[in-house]
C-alpha cells in the first residue's frame, strides 16, 4: 500500500503547483474518483473550483469537458442530439455527442439549469449511459460528475431534488483560503503568466484499476457496523432532523473510508476514516427540523451530534 501511497503523493505534489492549500478539498475529489463516484463542490466565486477539477482531469490523463449551466441550457445541450447529414444525396440522422461524452464532465453552477435539465445528467451519473430517443450510447470508463453549486445568489436557482443529490457521493464545502495562502496566489498569478508545467501522474488504465483496488481495501466488522450505525442514528433523531439519511449513505461511508485508507497508504480501515467521511457524505442527505435550524445549527453540527451518539 506504500507503493500506492507515493502514486497519491505524485499526484498532490502536482496539484500543488497550481492550486494553494485547499488539501481535504482535493483530497475528497480524488476519493469521490477512487470510489467510482460523483461529487458536488459547494462554494463561494473565486475560490479555484473549476480549476481544481480541470487540473486533476489533466494530471489523470482523462479526457474533460464543462457544462456551464444556466436557466435555458437544454437536456440535448448536455447529451448530445441527432442531427440531419446528406451524404450522396441521401438524407440521415447523425449523432452528435453533447459535452457529457468525457471522462471528467465539470457541471458548473448546476443550481442554475432546470429540473428538466438537471435530470439529463441522472442516467448518465448513475448507469454510465445516455438514451437518445431509442438508442443507449455506454460512457467511456472511468466516468464523474463534478458538479459545482454557489451558496450564495440563490435567486433564480433550482435547488437540487432529493434523488439527484443524493447520486453524489460527497458533497464537499471549499472555503476561503488563509491569510498566507491568498498572498501566495496572488504572488503566483498577480505576477507570473507563465503557466506551470504539470506532468501526468496517473493514466486512465491506473485509474481503472485503483477504483477496483478501493473496494477490496479490509474493514473491520467493529468499524462496517459503526459506519452503518451512524447512517440509522439520523433516522432516529426526531429532535434534530426531519429526515435521515438512506441506505446508500452506508455504502458511500464506507466506500469513501476505504478510498481514504489507499490515499494514505493503509491496507485497513480506521475510526478515523469512517467519523473525517461521515460529514461529506452525510450533509447533503439529512434534512434538519424546525427546531435545528431555529437554533442556528448546520448539518455539520448535527452530524457531530451523531457521531457522539454513536460513540
Amino acid at each position: 500500500m506504500t507503493t500506492y501511497k507515493k502514486v497519491f503523493d505524485d499526484l498532490f505534489s502536482e496539484m500543488s503547483k497550481v492550486i494553494v492549500g485547499q488539501d481535504e478539498v482535493i483530497q475528497q475529489l480524488v476519493i469521490a474518483i477512487m470510489a467510482n463516484s460523483n461529487a458536488l463542490l459547494e462554494g463561494y466565486p473565486g475560490v479555484a473550483k473549476t480549476m481544481m477539477v480541470k487540473t486533476l482531469a489533466k494530471l489523470m490523463d482523462l479526457k474533460f469537458s464543462r457544462i456551464q449551466n444556466t436557466p435555458d441550457l437544454m437536456p440535448s445541450d448536455i447529451t448530445g442530439t441527432n442531427i440531419i447529414e446528406e451524404q450522396a444525396g441521401k438524407r440521415q440522422f447523425k449523432f452528435q455527442p453533447g459535452p457529457i461524452f468525457a471522462n471528467v464532465v465539470l457541471s458548473d453552477e448546476i443550481n442554475r439549469a432546470t429540473p428538466k435539465t438537471q435530470s439529463a445528467l441522472l442516467e448518465a451519473m448513475q448507469e454510465k449511459q445516455v438514451t437518445i430517443g431509442n438508442v443507449t450510447y455506454r460512457l467511456d470508463l472511468p466516468f464523474f460528475v463534478l458538479a459545482t453549486q454557489n451558496p450564495i445568489e440563490q435567486e433564480g436557482t433550482y435547488p437540487l431534488p432529493e434523488a439527484q443529490a443524493d447520486r453524489f457521493l460527497l458533497k464537499i464545502k471549499v472555503k476561503y483560503p488563509k491569510y498566507e495562502e491568498e498572498l501566495e496566489v496572488v504572488n503566483r498569478y498577480a505576477f507570473d503568466s507563465q503557466e506551470p508545467r504539470l506532468r501526468a501522474a496517473l493514466s486512465r488504465s491506473q485509474v481503472l484499476q485503483l477504483q477496483q483496488l478501493t473496494r477490496q481495501v479490509p474493514i473491520a466488522n467493529d468499524i462496517k457496523e459503526r459506519a452503518v450505525k451512524i447512517v440509522t442514528t439520523t433516522r432516529e433523531v426526531s429532535d434534530l432532523l426531519a429526515y435521515g439519511a438512506s441506505p446508500r449513505a452506508s455504502i458511500g461511508i464506507i466506500l469513501a473510508a476505504k478510498a481514504r485508507a489507499l490515499i494514505n497508504g493503509r491496507n485497513y480501515v480506521s475510526v478515523e476514516d469512517i467519523h473525517t467521511m461521515a460529514y461529506p457524505i452525510l450533509r447533503h442527505r439529512i434534512i434538519l427540523n424546525f427546531e435545528s435550524e431555529r437554533k442556528g445549527l448546520t448539518s455539520d453540527d448535527v452530524i457531530e451530534q451523531v457521531i457522539k451518539k454513536v460513540r
